[in-house]
């Protein structure tokens, strides 16, 4: 049995995750970062300190079910795979994953939390096989809204080239500042789409776009005058969601123009969302992760520490 831990403490959650290379499956745990009612997220010192308490929580809950040796320790131990990408908090998970290496006697493999996102939404849809082809990737995410050229690597597995994205505001961000100012928990996707979901409103809606970048901190200040002249929180969340919806189109259809018709896949946890997903998949055939493969988590990477082990 060939058996693979995955590690992640990206600035949302705190994630662990076993991918056993024989079956196909996958045992996962994890935890939202706490954070304050009324607050749009962590400093990174404390989104360290919670990854300190919470990562050895997550670790025993999928030992909880799985008793048996590792093959090799896989790590999210920065952002994105380009030079100087930096985050404090992946610091915690590459610690753990360097002692349990250590004391297990396996080798320890870093990729990219970006790198995991667009694996686990390959996994996720049952589509590995795209590991070893082009094809293009979107991530969207609290921190991202990032279009990449994804192309096979034999020492990175993936290889992530930004071809397209957000030249302000981040689709994440948007969703939670909206979802925030509504009165909504942090972070507020799921939240937002439940609201959202009681509109029967139509909005025709023009991205700003410049070549195979788009513009989106146009949405909060719209909907913030939505609120202020008293239209309805279920209107201004579909509207929200439905100008994320609308770049994300212009994005793809950019890139397509671009780059030819690759493979379309889409990751993150705003890709989570069923309003945005629908539109996407009616309109593209996009390959999605299922929603819990969306979300930050620790399941890409362990399948990474998988496909680059028996390399």
């Amino acid at each position: 049995m060939s058996v693979f831990l995955g590690i992640d403490t990206s600035n949302y959650t705190t994630s662990a995750a076993l991918f056993d290379s024989d079956s196909n499956t996958v045992i996962q745990s994890k935890k939202l970062l706490p954070v304050k009612e009324g607050e749009l997220g962590l400093r990174q010192s404390d989104a360290v300190f919670s990854h300190v308490k919470q990562l050895g929580d997550m670790v025993t809950n999928i030992f909880g079910e799985y008793r048996g040796k590792i093959s090799a320790v896989g790590v999210s131990a920065r952002p994105r795979d380009t030079e100087g990408s930096y985050m404090p908090c992946f610091l915690v998970g590459e610690m753990a994953a360097n002692c349990i290496g250590a004391a297990c006697g396996v080798p320890v493999l870093t990729f990219a939390h970006q790198q995991g996102h667009v694996a686990a939404a390959l996994y996720s849809a049952g589509r590995l096989d795209l590991l070893k082809e082009r094809f293009i990737a979107f991530h969207l995410s609290g921190g991202t809204t990032e279009a990449l050229l994804a192309e096979p690597d034999e020492e990175r597995i993936i290889r992530c080239t930004k071809i397209g994205g957000s030249m302000d505001l981040k689709a994440g961000q948007a969703v939670d500042r909206v979802g925030v100012m509504l009165g909504l928990a942090f972070p507020a996707g799921k939240y937002l789409e439940e609201l959202a979901a009681k509109s029967s409103r139509r909005f025709k809606i023009h991205p700003v776009m410049k070549g195979t970048e788009c513009c989106l901190s146009g949405i909060e200040n719209k909907c913030r005058k939505m609120l202020s002249d008293g239209e309805s929180p279920e209107d201004i969340a579909l509207y929200c969601l439905k100008s994320i919806e609308a770049a994300l189109c212009g994005i793809t259809d950019a890139v397509i123009a671009e780059y030819g018709k690759l493979p379309l896949v889409y990751a993150g946890g705003v890709m989570s969302d069923s309003i945005i997903r629908s539109t996407i998949e009616n309109k593209y055939g996009g390959i999605f992760a299922s929603p819990e493969f969306s979300s930050d988590n620790a399941a890409g990477i362990a399948v990474l520490a998988s496909v680059a082990y028996n390399r």
